[in-house]
């Protein structure tokens, strides 16, 4: 890793320790999620259980990927010291790759609450090995949301991309089964289920926890769902890039 990523990666965590809110908005809801729901209604099933303290990590994830990069990326568009950096020779990646490793940590970070509830109040269970890799599995599954942040983030101003970053992530978090799980889920919903990013999200984390076979249409969707999110994310940034400096 260069030491301008380093540098970056820095920063941008010192700025996030320093105004902890979107870390702290990040852990809260799914924490409060897994007490209201998971621990009285699913606690007492360990399979049940185990996937849905998948679900909850995987919202926290989600949120910190779509409402904390998209905000805080159109907030940094709006500081004079942005356009700056954009003068720099070093290019966008060092930005870019501390930005996703910032956001990174804080949905590691976003996961602790979720774990010790888990632990603590409900049956699930999983091997030190598969919470490894749930966890990668975890990072690997938020990558389209936080391309989908970036792209928010270059293409609207940062009172616009609160808003609509919220009515992103709640669609899609609820049609993806994080809610809810897919079988309970309306028949329309079912069907539209594995075509959301979401749902090929929290495949990857279920079938890391517990073992199970992942929908491999939710799979393949999340693949397509990347590809189609770094393109966009692309072209806001160059839309962005134009009107500053053309």
């Amino acid at each position: 890793m260069s030491s301008l990523v380093l540098a970056h990666t820095r920063y941008q965590l010192l700025e996030q320790i320093r105004v902890p809110l979107g870390l702290v908005a990040s852990a809260f809801f799914p924490a409060a999620s897994m007490l209201a729901f998971v621990v009285p209604f699913g606690g007492d099933d360990p399979v049940g259980a185990t996937r849905a303290t998948g679900s909850m990590m995987m919202i926290g994830a989600m949120s910190a990927a779509v409402m904390g990069l998209s905000i805080s990326v159109a907030q940094d568009r709006e500081q004079p010291w942005n356009p700056y950096l954009r003068t720099l020779p070093a290019g966008p990646f060092p930005r870019f790759a501390g930005r996703i490793l910032t956001t990174m940590a804080v949905m590691l970070a976003a996961t602790v609450p979720v774990l010790v509830i888990a632990a603590l109040l409900t049956k699930a269970s999983v091997t030190a090995p598969r919470l490894a890799l749930g966890l990668a599995a975890l990072l690997a599954g938020a990558l389209p949301f936080m391309l989908i942040g970036l792209f928010l983030g270059f293409l609207l101003p940062s009172k616009a991309a609160i808003g609509v970053s919220q009515v992103v992530f709640f669609p899609i978090a609820i049609v993806g089964g994080l809610f809810m799980p897919p079988q309970f889920m309306p028949e329309f919903l079912q069907a539209l289920s594995p075509y959301v990013p979401s749902r090929g999200a929290a495949e990857l984390v279920w079938s890391a926890a517990t073992g199970s076979t992942p929908n491999i249409t939710g799979i393949v969707m999340l693949v397509v769902w990347t590809v189609a999110a770094a393109l966009a994310a692309a072209w806001a940034y160059r839309r962005d890039e134009g009107r500053r400096f053309s």
